[in-house]
């Protein structure tokens, strides 16, 4: 799963008709302090997430099985909104 925060919304009029009723936002993964900067994707919503949420994405064939319709063409989709995240700054010895 990915964690990342939603930062813009995405319209369609024209797709997959297996596609209709569902929400798309734009999200941009956490890089938790690594050098490279991780690509933006678009996921459908399934929480009523809206920009600015932190979000919990799952992608590929698990994402499907989150959705009423399992036949969409769909590769990621945010499965929760996040509502408190602590990361360890420091490696612990080990």
């Amino acid at each position: 799963m990915i964690v990342g925060t939603v930062v813009g919304r995405l319209w369609a009029t024209r797709k997959d008709v297996k596609l209709n009723g569902l929400t798309f936002l734009v999200v941009k993964p956490h890089s938790y302090g690594q050098d490279r900067q991780e690509k933006y994707f678009v996921a459908a919503d399934n929480t009523g997430a809206g920009i600015g949420d932190t979000v919990l994405v799952t992608k590929g064939s698990s994402a499907r099985t989150s959705i009423s319709n399992q036949q969409a063409p769909i590769d990621a989709v945010i499965v929760g909104i996040v509502d408190s995240l602590d990361i360890c700054k420091e490696t612990p010895n080990e």
